[in-house]
């Protein structure tokens, strides 16, 4: 099944086709992702300040997540028939709706994990002369990550697995091979782009775990099998204020 003749008869599992088509695979690779990784940026770049904003504005949050939530709902391919006349065959018009399909998942998990911070948390840092944005980026944030960092493997690992569609303009990454594969029946580039894509999507989620992990020391101390109220190094400092 691995020898040249594998590709004569169209097997599912084929050595020769990983050896002559190793430029072409990795080109797929390649741009799915890049397709991912700029759209689920430009994703968090939006959803954060829409996040804020209901917060901020309780009367804006039905509307954002609303509005989230409706175009996560649209199919795929309308979605893109939507945004052709604006942005044309281009991956422009991929990134945007992937973009679009992350935020209902993104704005969602921002909005929880500012919402679960502590009020005394707050508290304390007011009263030590916490200003809003002080008070935002040294004790919401950080106490918020490990819910963002939730939504972001969430949004990533769709991402990975929606950039398929963009096959339908020739800007899908490996889903473009295998839908080149699926109209010519060659059963050993259907099985490789797609193991591919869902190694992708292992791989994104297992290294967005482990950031998470760095970024968040403080959620792994304490004794097993108790609960415990995550605490960032700047969060416990002003508590002692309380």
């Amino acid at each position: 099944m691995g020898g040249p003749d594998c590709l004569v008869a169209n097997d599912w599992i084929c050595g020769e086709y990983l050896r002559t088509r190793s430029q072409e695979l990795t080109d797929a690779t390649v741009q799915h992702v890049w397709i991912t990784v700029v759209s689920v940026l430009i994703g968090l770049a939006v959803a954060f300040p829409l996040a804020l904003l209901a917060r901020a504005r309780p009367r804006f949050a039905g509307p954002v997540l609303g509005l989230t939530t409706v175009l996560y709902t649209i199919p795929s391919l309308a979605m893109f028939s939507l945004l052709l006349p604006l942005f044309g065959l281009s991956p422009a018009l991929v990134v945007t709706g992937l973009v679009l399909y992350s935020l209902t998942i993104l704005v969602r998990n921002i909005l929880a994990g500012l919402e679960a911070v502590p009020e005394e948390a707050r508290e304390a840092a007011r009263g030590m002369g916490y200003g809003p944005w002080r008070l935002l980026w040294e004790v919401e944030l950080p106490l918020a990550l490990p819910a963002v960092m939730a939504g972001l493997r969430i949004a990533t690992v769709s991402t990975v697995a929606l950039a398929t569609v963009g096959s339908i303009v020739d800007y899908g990454g490996l889903g473009t091979l295998i839908k080149e594969a699926v109209r010519t029946d060659f059963k050993a580039q259907v099985l490789t782009a797609s193991v591919l894509c869902v190694v992708l999507a292992v791989v994104a989620d297992l290294l967005l775990l482990l950031l998470q992990r760095l970024l968040t020391p403080w959620t792994r101390a304490g004794r097993p099998g108790r609960i415990r109220r995550a605490r960032t190094p700047r969060a416990a400092e002003t508590a002692k204020a309380v």
